[in-house]
């Protein structure tokens, strides 16, 4: 496989973001959103994932921080898809299931082309930090749709939001990895389609 690198820039009147991501990184990553537990999270997709991510958001955080975690995840998903291409040579599923102390979520995802969230987390907590825990869910729908794959959440366990959260990102961060890694007995597309 080339070098998987994609930069996307996506600016609105209510966001103005950039993004360059490295599929097949280190884990460095250089985020700035605005939001601090957003941030804690983006920062630990990277590690865990062996991605590296540059992403700053200037966002209208006088509002909420709605805009500005929906759009960081369109422009995520959109800077996934490039970066992985045509899909020729990935094992295009991955899965995991990650405990975080009381928490403990399962993430898989399907690079298929089409868009779908399965979504069943539940937090005790209505925020942490500065970020709206109802803002998980949009920020995976996002990425979901813009990358057009299919990304599963469930929660087996959790009593502290925080965990939960951070279970979750890095779940899918595995399994992100592991769908984007390199299938060496395909030879194109691994799909009976012929393509994705």
């Amino acid at each position: 496989m080339s070098e998987r690198i994609a930069e996307i820039s996506r600016k609105t009147k209510e966001t103005d973001i950039k993004c360059r991501l490295s599929l097949d990184g280190s884990g460095r990553s250089e985020i700035v959103t605005g939001i601090g537990f957003f941030d804690h999270m983006l920062e630990g997709f990277t590690k865990h994932g062996f991605f590296d991510l540059e992403l700053t958001c200037k966002g209208d955080l006088k509002v909420d921080t709605h805009h500005t975690v929906e759009d960081t995840g369109i422009v995520l998903g959109q800077t996934i898809a490039a970066a992985v291409g045509d899909k020729k040579g990935i094992r295009r599923y991955g899965h995991f299931t990650l405990p975080m102390d009381d928490a403990l979520v399962i993430c898989a995802v399907d690079l298929c082309g089409r868009p779908y969230l399965g979504y069943d987390l539940t937090f005790p907590q209505d925020r942490c930090g500065d970020m709206e825990m109802c803002m998980v869910r949009e920020f995976f729908y996002a990425v979901s749709y813009s990358a057009g794959m299919n990304i599963h959440l469930k929660q087996l366990d959790g009593l502290n939001s925080h965990h939960i959260a951070e279970a979750a990102y890095k779940a899918f961060a595995k399994a992100l990895d592991m769908a984007t890694g390199a299938e060496e007995r395909s030879e194109g597309v691994l799909s009976t389609k012929g393509i994705l």
